[in-house]
């Protein structure tokens, strides 16, 4: 079955409110075996409104509208639907409230958390649900009403949806791209999407088929494909975060960790400690923007910060080794580098960053030179970054 999602309201389409529902549907209706085929908007507009049900109704077999449901004057949604249909609005003795004109043959969705009931409606070939845009009310009737009603509709035809994403790490999406390149031929079936979310790119692999375990089968072998292709680039095969990654090697290993950090502010601090239970390993965070503290609460020596500078690999060692002092931690793990978008030099420009990684046995430090001159992005770089050389050292560990 084909299926299409459309959001009303003109604050949906100015950008006021940012259009949380359609993805949310748009999850679920793939996970009960519907291929969604577009997604639309639309704003407070009958006549437009009314234009877009009739183009949906001649090309997808259901559809889920949100929003427009109400007593004011803004809730065309019912009369757009009217009009698709080519039939009057009449009252809803089941609905019962001020809400309750809905389109001639509209069946009542009931809303257990709210005032607005929704309603079934078929225009052309399509069967329209339409549901309230408050997010707490839609997911309440999407569950209860919708996908029930769409089990019946399947009748032992449903197909089964699985994704498998990836998470990869130090390498450019057009590199990604061109590793996979054939994939798709070889696992006839298989759909293949990239997504970035800097500075991690997500490998996302989509299949459908009537047959649960084939489609299962069918996944796993072209997951196995892309973890052989990516390599150690690739840090998650169930599209966990890097933070959440490295927290489950730190509490599997029964290790612990303390950070020291400069340009990065305290993001790598925070990035860990958003993993619920990271209490279990992370000991110790310091914020040691300036060479004063550097010395005082790593005790870096002050020689080292005159000759190198805070933005050099023995500075970073000392930091690193310095918090890992500190906290009686396992591993230290520090940065200090040029965010920018000022303060590069021809030797250190804008993006420079050096790492230290201090474990019981060692201290190492790195370089990198992003090229980036946005502050925040170079910020989350040097973070992942750091967090990536520990998780290299945690897996050979």
């Amino acid at each position: 079955m084909l299926s299409e999602i459309l959001a009303t309201g003109d604050e949906i389409l100015t950008g006021s409110v940012i259009d949380s529902n359609s993805a949310y549907i748009a999850q679920k209706l793939e996970e009960a075996g519907i291929e969604v085929v577009r997604h639309g908007c639309v704003g407070d507009d009958v006549e437009a409104l009314a234009s877009i049900l009739k183009e949906i109704s001649v090309r997808a077999d259901l559809a889920v509208i949100t929003g427009g449901l109400g007593p004011t004057s803004d809730d065309i949604t019912a009369e757009a639907a009217a009009r698709a249909a080519g039939v009057e609005p009449v009252f809803n003795r089941e609905a019962m409230s001020c809400q309750a004109m809905m389109p001639e043959g509209a069946e009542c969705l009931f809303n257990s958390v709210g005032t607005a009931p929704g309603f079934v409606l078929r225009i052309g070939r399509c069967i329209f649900f339409f549901l309230p845009g408050v997010p707490s009310e839609m997911r309440k009737m999407l569950a209860n009403g919708v996908l029930p009603w769409i089990d019946k509709l399947q009748k032992g035809e449903r197909s089964f949806s699985l994704v498998k994403t990836i998470s990869t790490f130090g390498l450019a999406e057009a590199s990604v791209n061109e590793r996979l390149a054939g994939l798709t031929e070889k696992f006839p079936g298989i759909k293949l999407g990239l997504r970035a979310r800097f500075p991690v790119i997500y490998v996302k692999l989509y299949v459908r088929e009537k047959d649960k375990e084939r489609a299962k089968i069918l996944l796993e072998k072209a997951s196995e494909s892309v973890l052989n292709k990516i390599g150690e680039f690739a840090f998650s095969a169930d599209g966990e975060s890097m933070e959440a990654v490295v927290g489950s090697f730190l509490r599997r290993e029964k290790v612990t960790i303390a950070v020291a950090e400069s340009c990065t502010g305290g993001l790598i601090s925070n990035l860990l400690t958003n993993v619920p239970g990271s209490s279990d390993y992370f000991l110790f965070s310091g914020v040691t923007y300036s060479n004063k503290a550097k010395i005082k609460v790593l005790g870096v020596s002050e020689a080292t910060l005159n000759k190198y500078g805070a933005v050099h690999e023995e500075t970073v060692k000392q930091m690193a080794d310095g918090a890992r002092r500190v906290a009686s931690a396992t591993y230290g793990v520090s940065t200090s580098g040029i965010a920018g978008p000022s303060g590069g030099t021809e030797e250190k420009p804008v993006g420079t960053v050096c790492i230290g990684i201090a474990t019981p046995d060692s201290v190492e430090a790195y370089r990198f030179n992003f090229q980036l001159n946005e502050r925040l992005r170079n910020k989350r770089i040097f973070a992942i970054t750091a967090l990536d050389l520990l998780r290299r050292k945690l897996l050979a560990f």
